[in-house]
């Protein structure tokens, strides 16, 4: 233990007041992050909601995640509404509307839009995920074999809202005009001639 007095005593008293410097920097960056995240969330999930809302005019059934009673209030569900103040839209990682048509192999049909790392940034993208067919495994029996689109990916700190929303209106034109028509090859095909082709997972 150094004496007291000496230059070595207030090593960690230097190191600690850096670590807290840092800490508070972070912190701050973190909240600005955070903030700005919210703020994005706020439409996006707005914008997966009137997507669902529409397809529900033709008698077209999705799910959403966040689950709709989270985010927002209803005056009269479903399209009478207003997003909730108290919701942390800055913790959501995953917006998601799944189509539940039970015809033509849709069931499990999604559009989903995620954070994730890359490196030290956050990165959004958009996909749009569908079963290709099932496959039988020794140890697991029967999986369903989903594929996947990638439709939109930028870094979150340069998302470009109109970009986005161009990509996302023109997949939804034709998401559900293949529903009006009772032709799911149609968005497949698409898809196939618009879009880079992801990695294909189970479940």
């Amino acid at each position: 233990m150094a004496a007291k007095g000496s230059k070595n005593e207030d090593w960690f008293d230097n190191l600690d007041k850096e670590l807290d410097k840092k800490t508070a920097q972070a912190q701050k960056s973190s909240g600005v992050e955070t903030t700005q995240k919210g703020e994005l969330n706020r439409t996006l999930i707005s914008d997966f909601w009137k997507i669902l809302l529409r397809f529900e005019k033709i008698n077209i059934h999705f799910s959403i995640e966040p689950a709709d009673t989270q985010f927002a209030t209803f005056d009269k569900y479903p399209y009478e509404w207003t997003l909730k103040d108290n919701f942390d839209f800055g913790s959501v990682n995953q917006i998601q509307i799944v189509d539940r048509t039970r015809s033509q192999g849709r069931i499990g049909d999604a559009l989903r839009l995620r954070y994730y790392a890359d490196g030290d940034n956050q990165n959004i993208r958009l996909t749009f995920e569908y079963c290709e067919g099932e496959h039988y495994y020794k140890y697991s029996g029967w999986k369903r074999i989903f594929g996947k689109y990638i439709l939109f990916d930028s870094p979150a700190k340069k998302f470009d809202t109109d970009q986005f929303h161009t990509v996302l209106a023109e997949v939804v034109r034709q998401w559900y005009d293949s529903h009006l028509k009772r032709d799911r090859n149609l968005m497949l095909q698409y898809l196939a001639g618009t879009f880079e082709k992801g990695e294909t997972y189970t479940e």
